[in-house]
């Protein structure tokens, strides 16, 4: 499944750090001048699972192999993008085609790194980049809005589109987001096309200076404050920090690193996580001799649906899957005894695959 997150904030606030970080295939330059990532990076990411590793463990396959998401590294925003200005109309085109939004917001001081905004403000900078993609947005409502208002007349169809629309625009009009506007699924026939950019799914990084990595600090207390009632997640962490532990390929100095700076893990693994939920994904796993592999698939999937990520094949001549759920393997130890106490299940086409489950396809080509 080829779904993106997208990494996005004002200037100099540690994007190309924290894609840096994140990134196993791809690094971005990281730079203390404005534009310093034009282009969108775009690197794949492993998405951590201890379930994989608890599989790895009871199989003893010759390999093991996580799933991954698709990062990409987005040029810092400025105030009037909406309007053109630092390049902004490329850089919200590439916001356009993510599926969801990483907003890096800069919670700390350092005279040394250039800042346009004065006072280090995290809820000043949220609004901006804010404003930004909802003015884009009211553009291509508006748009839409004045092609629709000439169809509403005699066609009842457009005549329910118009009003999807005209809430859309007032809401946008006072500052808001559109993922915050209750919209149900037939009505969002009506905007599909225009690919609004606050309809995506968003979490925050909080960037806080290393002495406050483990508790946050009065920014990023501020920032947590002011998104409460949008309910995202809010994730505090050193990207600097964050990217040296991903610098070392030796599994030990990095637990060594983590040690010093009393961590059990890095902070980029909820964040992965995270935006792996916020991208509305699921797993499932296939464990053998050869490899115990995890897969991805969108929550809600059919079990055909989820065998084709495998092969298209595999959708095609869909049979039947063979399941153990996660936690039964866990427990008998093994495939062969699963099957011994009645814990692996045939399931047909209608199956609704759960995250964990352990799968197994039958077809026909």
């Amino acid at each position: 499944m080829a779904l993106q997150a997208g990494i996005v904030g004002l200037p100099n606030v540690g994007k190309s750090t924290l894609f840096n970080a994140v990134s196993n295939s791809a690094k971005a330059q990281a730079s203390n001048y404005r534009f310093c990532t034009i282009d969108p990076n775009v690197g794949l990411v492993d998405v951590p699972d201890e379930r994989l590793y608890k599989l790895e463990e009871l199989v003893k396959p010759n390999r093991v192999v996580p799933t991954q998401i698709e990062i990409v590294d987005i040029a810092g925003l400025v105030r009037g993008a909406s309007k053109g200005e630092g390049l902004g109309n490329k850089f919200l085109g590439n916001i356009r085609e993510v599926d969801a939004i990483i907003h890096v917001i800069r919670c700390f001081e350092d005279e040394n790194i250039l800042r346009d905004e004065g006072a280090i403000n995290p809820v000043s900078d949220k609004e901006i980049i804010d404003t930004e993609l909802q003015l884009k947005d009211l553009e291509s409502v508006d748009k839409k809005l004045q092609r629709t208002e000439k169809l509403a007349k005699t066609d009842p169809k457009a005549k329910a589109e118009l009003d999807v629309l005209q809430r859309c625009k007032a809401h946008l009009e006072q500052g808001k987001n559109i993922r915050e506007l209750s919209i149900d699924k037939e009505e969002m026939a009506a905007i599909a096309d225009l690919f609004l950019l606050t309809i995506k799914p968003v979490l925050y990084v909080a960037n806080v200076d290393e002495p406050s990595m483990h508790t946050g600090n009065k920014f990023s207390d501020t920032l947590k404050a002011s998104v409460a009632g949008e309910g995202a997640e809010v994730i505090v962490m050193n990207n600097n920090i964050e990217a040296q532990i991903a610098e070392m390929e030796n599994k030990d100095d990095q637990a060594m690193f983590m040690d010093e700076y009393g961590m059990k893990e890095p902070a980029l693994n909820r964040l992965i996580q995270s935006a792996y939920k916020l991208l509305n994904l699921a797993t499932y796993f296939t464990a053998g001799v050869q490899e115990v592999r995890a897969w991805t698939i969108g929550q809600g999937w059919k079990a055909p649906q989820a065998a084709s990520v495998i092969h298209t094949d595999f959708e095609k001549g869909f049979i039947k899957a063979e399941v153990i759920a996660y936690n039964d393997f866990v427990q008998y130890g093994s495939e062969a005894a699963c099957r011994e106490v009645g814990k692996l299940r045939i399931e047909g086409k209608e199956y609704i695959v759960k995250d964990g489950d352990i799968m197994h396809f039958r077809f026909n080509v």
